[in-house]
């Protein structure tokens, strides 16, 4: 099979831990017989140094041209510290979503046996926590009006949902549901919000469609208390952007690091998988920072993007087996245990597959 791939490594670690994700791409593409067609592109930061533009065109067209995009992170903080700054590396990301038309990102929470002591969370709340948190990826708070007024004294920020939106959503929810263990959780703020009140009002309607799902309807501070005390009760849970955005991030330390934790965005146009962690521009150019989030976020890419369960389900085996004989990055080894860089942690990885 002909994978053609773009590959968006970003800024701080993206371009190091990508590169150990291609190493396992390639290994697992020779071992079944694939050619990977790589075209690599600029975004965030390293886009705005090179060209003033932190999702520039060419990358767009890149992008367009793949059947799947692999990306690193972005950020950093000499924008993070400017407020008053006009181009930032989250606007690339902004921009991507919507003209990719990536309209749901797809975000896994799960344990690991051996690392389940490395959680925040007591054993007992936390074993045997599979869950997926769908988010809605391109409306919201995050793409809607927004200003200033009285002489810059006040802000405001516009939620905007319509119908359709909601509904390309939870079907998607639904369908995964089905594929699980069929239970769907609409996350929301319908007791204030007017937009909260369109979602529930919408996943209602489309619960006749799909009458094995057992759905249920959260406000979203008490998902955000739920998540820490009882996580593995969920099954896929829907919301919409900015609550997907806090509760992914939260869901994220049940592993036990968000080194761990791979994502996709799935787009009209094509897909995306990422890590979710960010750009740790601290760890840059170390040869520090955990790759296994970007190399499972292969995993999904190979699964997801391309079909190829095997292939997925080798990667996956083999980030276990690297977790439970302790070839891990110094977040993971633990005190008084030996820890590997980055690049050996790829290098044993490919060489395993």
């Amino acid at each position: 099979m002909n994978l053609n791939i773009a590959l968006l490594a970003g800024d701080g670690i993206g371009p190091e831990v990508v590169d150990q994700a291609v190493k396992v791409v390639n290994a697992v593409a020779h071992k079944f017989n694939h050619t990977v067609n790589w075209t690599s592109a600029l975004t965030g930061a390293a886009a705005i140094d090179a060209v003033g533009e932190p999702y520039p065109d060419e990358t767009h067209e890149v992008c367009m041209a793949a059947d799947a995009v692999l990306f690193g992170a972005i950020g950093h903080p000499r924008f993070d510290h400017d407020p008053k700054a006009t181009v930032r590396p989250e606007q690339g990301l902004l921009k991507m979503r919507k003209k990719l038309g990536l309209y749901a990102n797809v975000r896994p929470t799960f344990t690991f046996p051996s690392l389940i002591e490395n959680s925040p969370l007591k054993r007992e709340r936390i074993e045997g926590t599979d869950l997926i948190i769908l988010r809605e990826l391109t409306g919201g708070i995050y793409f809607g009006e927004r200003g200033r007024k009285d002489e810059g004294n006040t802000a405001f920020d516009t939620c905007t949902y319509t119908r359709e939106e909601i509904q390309r959503l939870a079907k998607l929810g639904f369908e995964m549901a089905m594929g699980r263990r069929k239970k769907l959780c609409c996350v929301d703020k319908a007791n204030v919000l007017e937009s909260s009140r369109l979602w529930r009002e919408t996943v209602q309607d489309m619960e006749k469609d799909f009458p094995a799902v057992e759905v249920s309807y959260e406000f979203v501070d008490a998902v955000a208390m739920r998540l820490v005390q009882w996580p593995s009760s969920y099954d896929v849970i829907i919301t919409e952007n900015l609550f997907g955005d806090i509760l992914t991030d939260e869901a994220s330390v049940i592993s036990g690091s968000m080194g761990l934790m791979p994502s996709s965005s799935i787009g009209i146009h094509t897909s995306l998988f990422e890590p979710i962690h960010g750009s740790y521009p601290q760890a840059a150019g170390k040869d520090i920072a955990n790759p296994l989030a970007t190399v499972l976020s292969a995993a999904m890419m190979f699964e997801d993007g391309f079909g190829l369960k095997e292939e997925a389900e080798l990667i996956r085996t083999v980030v276990n087996k690297s977790l439970a004989e302790g070839i891990v990055t110094e977040d993971l080894a633990g005190k008084g245990n030996k820890a590997y860089k980055t690049s050996e942690v790829g290098d044993w990885l490919a060489a395993n597959i």
